[in-house]
């Protein structure tokens, strides 16, 4: 891999279309293990230039600056001060909504231009997705002006309250006499959390996009609660997220995660120890033991056990030893470049690490224990669980970004299949960017090298358990799948709405209307394969298959151990699928066995 030339894989470009499709993902599945995506070394180095410049360099600069504190390059000075940690989160929170941070450039499948964010949601008539249908004054899936103004306060009042100086605040100088940078002005904050919740009820792209499942939460912290009282929430909050993420990586899915992603890490050169994240590369890629302890103990125990402590210790060296261990998992994980590439926030988490329990240590009065009331912990702790517990039970209720399953491998997610010469139907969709394969050609690359390229996100789907799922449901339903174009719904929703964080809610049946109602597809023309998260409670995952001209054609489950248990191009055929209900045949139970 040069810095400008990537690693494209070993194909013949002229004849490797032709082939069936299942040859195609098995190639580039191959091609992963050692390569990943084969990207340039520019790319990566063109994310950490972002991250180090605009994001910590311009972010520390700013929030140090307009809070009295520094100079930006003297840590010593800041790292523990309230309101350059409370300025920090909000210009987090500005990056995002604007779409400056995760779900950003190539990595997320934008190449020109590679921002989505503020380019779709501050531009009258691009797609709009409300979460639930029930609320008043939130029908349509077009965007209007006033979701224009509505958005752009948002970020107008975020970005204020960054560049405001902070305010004295008694709570904290009770405990802190000599912190005279104070927080910041609580009244600032009404604003922005009010116009979270209406963008966010407007549409649910920009509250995911924002992070709001964990930032909001902040800010309401930093705005009603005293100085200790706010501390503890907050290190609760980061607890939280971090043990729901470790809870979610129990079962068969999350072995799968981490192979494809080693394997598309930049900072790992060497080829033999990616190799060794597989069983017996080539013949058998599935998960290896190496793997299944990188995942389960360098994952989910670290995400669990060293929380537990941070909260719980009282001993500095042994809360410093746990402070350590969660920084290097942020920048393990930031290192390997995740599709979704959510950089910034393992910074801020790495950072808040830090600043709240090396900081605020237990020791110093900052315990679970010494918030003001057991009654107020106890609700803190029921208010962020809610969506985490709900979500995993029910997963077809709650985001997986609410139901803190990152990373985790049991997502919602789809393929998109058209039919021969029809994707350019989606050209009729209001938006500043085009499809992905448009995209690539119009930065010089030839179609068929394009196409290649686009089809190894399906390939990284395939590596995935829903991969295995989705195609055997696909090859069941479209007889002649190898002439079709098919796409990763991921990468598509990107192109359509701006954003996506491998949330399969932000491509379901309502994105797929607003599609419909835009492009007209004919009957056959684009057929969905959609799945649902699996429930904590279930050995099942239960999909979809959408006409997006004629709406839900079948519905069904697959067993998770039928498809973890496959290769990724499904050698035996189909994994076994049950049909609950087709279009086709009416209400009744088909089971379909490996072919």
């Amino acid at each position: 891999m040069g810095f400008k030339t990537g690693d494209f894989p070993p194909v013949d470009v002229e004849t490797f279309l032709e082939k069936p499709l299942q040859e195609r993902i098995k190639a580039l599945a191959l091609h992963w293990v050692e390569y990943g995506f084969g990207s340039p070394k520019m790319i990566p180095t063109t994310y950490v230039v972002k991250v180090l410049v605009l994001y910590v360099l311009v972010g520390t600069a700013l929030v140090t600056w307009t809070s009295g504190v520094g100079p930006f390059w003297d840590v010593t000075t800041w790292w523990n001060q309230p309101v350059v940690y409370q300025k920090l989160v909000l210009w987090t929170v500005f990056l995002e909504a604007v779409g400056l941070a995760g779900s950003w450039g190539p990595i997320a499948g934008k190449f020109r231009p590679m921002t989505g964010g503020i380019l779709f949601w501050a531009r009258p008539g691009t797609i709009r997705l409300r979460p639930w249908r029930r609320v008043p004054g939130t029908d349509g899936d077009r965007r209007t002006v006033l979701d224009v103004v509505l958005y752009l306060a948002f970020l107008a009042t975020l970005l204020l309250a960054v560049l405001l100086p902070g305010v004295s605040s008694a709570t904290l100088t009770a405990v802190l006499p000599t912190v005279s940078s104070g927080v910041v002005n609580p009244a600032l904050l009404v604003a922005p959390i009010v116009l979270y919740v209406l963008c966010g009820l407007r549409d649910k792209t920009i509250f995911l996009a924002a992070r709001g499942e964990q930032y909001l939460p902040a800010l309401v912290f930093f705005a009603v609660l005293p100085f200790v009282d706010m501390i503890i929430a907050l290190k609760l909050l980061i607890a939280i997220v971090w043990i729901g993420a470790g809870a979610s990586k129990f079962g068969r899915h999350f072995a799968n995660v981490v192979p494809p992603m080693v394997s598309n890490s930049p900072c790992i050169p060497f080829r033999w120890f990616k190799r060794m994240q597989y069983r017996d590369f080539p013949r058998d890629i599935r998960p290896s033991k190496v793997a299944g302890g990188l995942a389960h103990i360098g994952g989910t125990v670290v995400e669990i056990v060293a929380p537990l402590v941070l909260l719980l210790s009282t001993n500095h060296y042994v809360t410093l030893a746990a402070v350590v261990l969660m920084v290097a998992f942020h920048l393990f994980i930031t290192s390997t470049f995740p599709l979704a590439v959510p950089l910034e926030w393992n910074v801020l988490f790495a950072f808040a690490a830090i600043f709240l329990f090396l900081g605020f240590p237990a020791s110093a009065g900052y315990g679970v224990g010494d918030m003001s009331s057991p009654w107020l912990t106890a609700g803190i702790i029921a208010c962020l669980l809610f969506f985490p517990v709900l979500g995993n039970l029910r997963p077809d209720l709650v985001s997986f970004l609410p139901s803190m399953r990152q990373y985790a491998g049991n997502w919602a997610s789809a393929l998109w299949a058209f039919a021969p010469g029809t994707e350019q139907k989606l050209d009729a969709v209001i938006r500043p960017t085009t499809n992905q394969i448009d995209q690539l050609q119009a930065l010089g690359y030839p179609q068929p090298i394009a196409e290649i390229t686009m089809q190894q996100t399906i390939a990284w789907r395939a590596m995935h358990s829903q991969g295995r799922g989705l195609f055997s449901v696909l090859i069941n339903t479209i007889p002649e799948l190898d002439r079709w174009t098919v796409r990763e719904a991921e990468f598509t929703c990107n192109s359509l709405i701006g954003f996506n964080f491998g949330d399969g809610h932000l491509h379901n049946e309502d994105l797929i209307t607003a599609v419909q109602s835009r492009c007209a597809f004919a009957p056959g023309e684009l057929v969905v394969v959609w799945v649902e998260s699996q429930a904590i409670h279930s050995s099942v995952q239960h999909y979809k298959v959408i006409d997006a001209a004629l709406g839900v054609i079948e519905r069904g489950t697959w067993n998770v151990a039928d498809a973890v248990h496959e290769q990724p191009w499904l050698p035996g055929g189909p994994i076994p699928t049950q049909v609950a209900w087709s279009a086709a045949s009416g209400t009744g139970t088909d089971v379909r066995a490996t072919a």
